[in-house]
């Protein structure tokens, strides 16, 4: 089906039923589809899975490669404006889709966020503090790095690199060339440890006239490098919460976002705000929104990408996102469902395999209400078990 009549210049809103045209097919692109919905717009996905999570729920499907020139060429002449759900794909991509509509964000801002060492150097030129870090491309850098940085410190991939993956920590000087093998392509980037309290993450999305919104900061929890539990609003400090969303909205402003950005942050033991990584997406960490907010992060996202006016990021009650991962957690889905309190989203997948985000579970409490942990747990009922914070993926 060709785009709809209403493609209109960048700056103008799209009208009802424009067709928003979304690369990826997993979960973030199934949310993004349904809060377009909500909106009045279709969604068309461009994915190589046809029983995908967002082609479940899409108005229309194109079947292809994100390299396929023919694929995308098709896709852009049937949509109006185009946003991704992923990082993974080609930047040149997004490039070529852009010469037929608006791509929102743009490719320029999935190269600096899908390449460790570009989002570094751009974060460390805009003078957002950051963890100590250094470029590793030989053997010299390397050890140059181990003196500079200390140990244990941490070998990450420049690329490819997400729930936990492709990264190694380095404790001592014999496992250098190890973990140097272990990890490619290289360049790498060194990091060296912070003195960690706790990770947060903050959802920013800007519009195409300039306007930024912040959602409250979210506390994360990881088990096994994945995201197992948020909080929100993060139990920190009124002062510091402020800090994270003034660092999110000048990082926005800085790439010039159209679109939503997660931004996540560590805290250290003195209270520092450090940014490790963004996400010009949806993300994990910003689902309690779905439930939690009058306009969650997926209906800003799309309000942004289709130049319509933002509101408040405001929230109406405190939340619990916990996600449903492997087969393990899935085992627990009649006890989710007979839980009372348990909002469900399931994602479609059709095999639930270890390590695999299935779906989360969202649980409200009254505004500025949100219990403690043992509170949290006991909300938690068949899901609850205690978080790991110690072994937190940086």
């Amino acid at each position: 089906m060709p785009a709809s009549s209403s493609r209109s210049p960048s700056a103008a809103p799209l009208a009802p039923n424009a067709v928003i045209g979304i690369v990826g097919g997993g979960q973030l692109g199934r949310m993004s589809a349904v809060a377009a919905a909500k909106l009045g717009f279709r969604a068309h996905i461009l994915t190589q899975d046809p029983h995908g999570p967002a082609a479940q729920v899409a108005h229309q499907v194109t079947l292809g490669a994100y390299d396929d020139h023919k694929a995308l060429d098709a896709f852009a002449r049937a949509v109006d404006v185009i946003t991704f759900e992923f990082e993974n794909i080609s930047a040149d991509a997004l490039d070529c889709l852009a010469q037929h509509c608006p791509v929102r964000p743009s490719g320029a801002i999935l190269r600096t966020s899908q390449d460790r060492l570009a989002e570094k150097t751009f974060l460390s030129d805009a003078d957002i503090p950051l963890a100590p870090w250094m470029a590793v491309t030989d053997h010299a850098s390397l050890h140059a790095a181990a003196e500079t940085l200390g140990f244990p410190f941490i070998l990450k991939t420049t690329r490819n690199g997400y729930d936990g993956k492709g990264q190694a920590r380095v404790y001592e000087a014999p496992q250098l060339e190890a973990a140097f093998a272990s990890l490619a392509p290289h360049p790498l980037v060194a990091e060296g440890m912070v003195d960690f309290a706790c990770e947060i993450s903050v959802m920013v999305v800007r519009g195409t006239d300039g306007t930024t919104r912040c959602f409250a900061p979210g506390l994360n929890y990881h088990r096994d490098g994945i995201l197992d539990l948020t909080l929100a609003p993060a139990p920190v400090q009124e002062e510091t919460a402020q800090r994270a969303q003034a660092l999110a909205t000048a990082i926005a402003e800085k790439l010039d976002l159209i679109g939503i950005l997660g931004v996540e942050m560590f805290i250290d033991r003195t209270g520092t705000l450090l940014v490790n990584e963004i996400a010009p997406r949806p993300h994990n960490s910003g689902h309690w929104t779905m439930d939690a907010c009058p306009a969650d992060q997926f209906d800003m996202h799309i309000r942004a990408v289709a130049g319509l006016p933002l509101p408040p990021a405001l929230r109406h009650s405190d939340a619990a996102m916990k996600n449903l991962v492997g087969p393990d957690d899935m085992a627990l889905w009649p006890d989710i469902l007979a839980t009372p309190g348990h909002i469900p989203h399931l994602y479609g997948k059709a095999e639930a395999r270890a390590g695999r985000k299935m779906g989360h579970v969202n649980i409200l409490f009254p505004y500025g209400s949100l219990p403690g942990a043992l509170g949290v747990q006991d909300a938690l009922g068949p899901l609850a078990d205690k978080p790991e914070t110690e072994d937190n993926d940086q």
